[in-house]
C-alpha cells in the first residue's frame, strides 16, 4: 500500500489527508499533508515562470531530485506507521512491536505504545516531527552529494531567493485563499527544523477556528502542485506569457499589474515525470535519549503572518529575473 501511494508528491499528499480524515487523532498526518503541499509547489516552481529563467535545466533537475527524494523518504517511513495503527485499531491490540521489521526507529515503537495507552496526540505528533527530521538528517542533509550539489553551491539561493524556506497554509476565504505560515532560515539545522515543526503544529492545531478553515480549504482544493490552487488571481497552470526573456514587471504589491499575464505555475504531472528511487538507506538514527526534550509541550507565541514575506519573495524573484544578476549554471 505504501509503495502504491508513494508514486509522486500528489499521491503522497492526498494519502496523508485521506488518512487524517479517517483518524483525526493522528495529528501529524494533517501536518504532513500541509507541508507536503508546499513540497509540491517548490517542485513545480522550478519549471514555473521565474525560477526556470534563473536556473539551468541541470540545476532544476538537481533541486527536484533533492525535494523528491526527501518527500519520498519521509512517506515510506511515516505511512507504514499509519497503516500499522489502523490495523491495530481493527484488531483491537497493539501491533507496534512490528515497526522494527519495517526499518522504523525503535524510538517510534516506544512512542506508539505510549500513544496506544494514553492517546496523547501532541506527544505523538512531536515525536513524529523529531523522527522524520532525524531520519532525513543522515540520508539527505549530511549526505556529501547533496551538500555539494545543493547546500554549498546554492546556499544563498536556497535561503534568500527560492522561497523554499517559506511554508504556506492556505485557508478558505473565498476564491483568494488567506495565507498563514512560517519561515525557516537555517534549513541545514536539525534543531531548527524540529522547532519549525513544533511551530507549524501550533499554527494548525492550537486555534480551532483556524484549523477548521485550513482543513476546509485542503478538502475543497485537490492538490495539483500548481500555486494556482490557492492564488488563481496571480498564478495559472496554463502559460499565458510569451516565450523568451521577461521584459517588464508583472507584480506590484502582490497584485498583477493591469494587462499582465498571470505567472505560470504548472501542475506537477506536467512539470516532472515520476522518479524511480533507490531503496532507503538502512540504519536507526536514535542514539540519544536527549531528544525527548522536544516532546514537552511548550507554549510560545507563534506569529503566522506570512503573506507580506511571501509577496516580497515573489517580487524579489521577478526583479532578479529582470536584472539578470543571478544566474546559476
Amino acid at each position: 500500500m505504501t509503495k502504491m501511494l508513494n508514486i509522486n508528491n500528489v499521491t503522497r499528499t492526498q494519502a496523508y489527508l485521506d488518512f487524517y480524515l479517517r483518524y483525526p487523532e493522528i495529528h501529524w498526518a494533517f501536518l504532513g499533508h500541509a507541508v507536503s503541499r508546499n513540497g509540491g509547489w517548490n517542485m513545480t516552481d522550478l519549471k514555473g515562470d521565474l525560477l526556470s529563467r534563473l536556473m539551468s535545466e541541470e540545476k532544476q533537475e538537481e533541486f527536484f531530485e533533492f525535494l523528491e527524494r526527501g518527500n519520498w523518504l519521509i512517506f515510506q517511513d511515516a505511512f507504514p506507521q499509519f497503516l500499522l495503527y489502523a490495523e491495530s485499531i481493527r484488531q483491537g491490540r497493539s501491533l507496534f512491536y512490528l515497526l522494527p521489521c519495517m526499518g522504523i526507529s525503535r524510538f517510534m515503537e516506544v512512542i506508539w505504545d505510549d500513544f496506544w495507552q494514553r492517546r496523547d496526540s501532541y506527544i505523538l505528533a512531536m515525536a513524529q516531527v523529531v523522527n522524520e527530521q532525524s531520519y532525513l538528517e543522515a540520508r539527505m542533509i549530511q549526505n556529501p552529494f547533496y551538500k555539494e550539489k545543493i547546500f554549498q553551491t546554492l546556499e544563498f539561493f536556497l535561503q534568500d531567493l527560492l522561497s523554499f524556506n517559506q511554508i504556506l497554509f492556505p485557508s478558505r476565504k473565498g476564491e483568494k485563499a488567506s495565507l498563514t505560515g512560517m519561515t525557516i532560515h537555517q534549513f541545514g539545522s536539525l534543531h531548527e527544523r524540529i522547532i519549525l515543526g513544533r511551530r507549524l503544529y501550533h499554527l494548525l492545531f492550537k486555534d480551532r477556528k483556524q484549523h477548521k478553515e485550513i482543513l476546509a480549504w485542503c478538502i475543497s482544493r485537490a492538490h495539483t502542485g500548481s500555486r494556482k490552487d490557492y492564488w488563481p488571481h496571480i498564478f495559472n497552470d496554463v502559460n499565458e506569457g510569451l516565450p523568451g526573456p521577461l521584459q517588464i514587471r508583472r507584480l506590484k504589491n502582490c497584485r498583477l499589474i493591469k494587462g499582465s499575464p498571470k505567472l505560470y505555475s504548472p501542475q506537477l504531472e506536467h512539470a516532472w515525470p515520476n522518479m524511480k528511487h533507490r531503496p532507503a538507506e538502512p540504519g536507526d538514527w536514535f542514539d540519544d535519549s536527549g531528544v525527548v526534550v522536544y516532546l514537552k509541550e511548550k507554549e510560545e507565541p507563534v506569529n503566522g503572518k506570512i503573506t507580506g514575506d511571501y509577496c516580497e519573495t515573489l517580487q524579489n524573484l521577478e526583479l532578479a529575473v529582470l536584472a539578470k544578476k543571478t544566474v546559476f549554471i
